[in-house]
C-alpha cells in the first residue's frame, strides 16, 4: 500500500521532509521543481557528471584492444558491405 506523507510549511515558509522521504535524498543530488496546478512535482535530474579531461586521462591508461582489427581489415570489411 503506498503511503501519502504530510508536510507542514512553517511560517519561515519552509518544509522538512518525512524520513521516509529523505532516506531517499543522496548529498549533491538536484531536482527541478515543476508547479502543475495545486501539485508541486519534484523531478530527480540525471546527468552523467563526467570530466571530459578526466575522461580522456583514464582512456590513456587503457591497454589497447588485442582483437582490434587493423585497417586493412576494416577496409575489406567496407568493401564487403558495399558489394
Amino acid at each position: 500500500m503506498q503511503t501519502h506523507p504530510i508536510i507542514r510549511v512553517t511560517d519561515e515558509k519552509q518544509i522538512t521532509l518525512p524520513p521516509e522521504i529523505q532516506s531517499q535524498l543522496q548529498p549533491g543530488d538536484e531536482y527541478r521543481i515543476i508547479i502543475q496546478g495545486n501539485s508541486i512535482v519534484l523531478e530527480k535530474i540525471t546527468q552523467s557528471n563526467v570530466n571530459l579531461d578526466d575522461f580522456l586521462k583514464e582512456l590513456e591508461t587503457l591497454e589497447s584492444d588485442p582483437n582490434q582489427p587493423t585497417m586493412e581489415e576494416i577496409s575489406q570489411i567496407v568493401k564487403e558491405v558495399r558489394q
